[in-house]
């Protein structure tokens, strides 16, 4: 059955299980973040978790807005871990038209307010811009 965006390649059926894994065994900064993003409660889109786009499987997926925020944990902050976030928002952006917002898991917790705010300035910033 296609998919309403004509750019969708995912949600391979390869990833279903790994999926469900990284819902069900998620880290708790996903879990606040997920609280704040379900239920369309940001600016009223809807929001995927762990959703598969081509080979990647994205923390946070919103298909209206072309978005993927991705939170970052101990694994992220190494050179490889960098070139390979680089890489991997690089080929979201070029081949799919995916940008990536990125939050440190510490910042769910410290700054929660202020990653919301800025998730809801991205939303309405891409969602005027669509208005155009």
């Amino acid at each position: 059955m296609p998919h309403e965006d004509q750019h969708f390649t995912s949600n391979r059926t390869d990833q279903k299980v790994i999926r469900r894994e990284l819902r069900n065994d998620g880290t708790s900064a996903e879990a606040v973040l997920w609280f704040s993003l379900k239920e369309r409660k940001i600016e009223g889109v809807r929001w995927r978790r762990q959703f598969g786009i081509g080979p990647f499987i994205l923390d946070f997926y919103c298909p209206q807005l072309r978005l993927c925020i991705e939170l970052d944990g101990e694994p992220h902050n190494t050179i490889e871990g960098s070139i390979y976030d680089l890489q991997r928002e690089q080929w979201l952006l070029r081949t799919k038209g995916i940008r990536t917002i990125r939050f440190e898991n510490v910042d769910i917790f410290k700054r929660h307010d202020q990653v919301v705010e800025h998730i809801r300035e991205v939303t309405r910033e891409i969602l005027s811009q669509s208005a155009k």
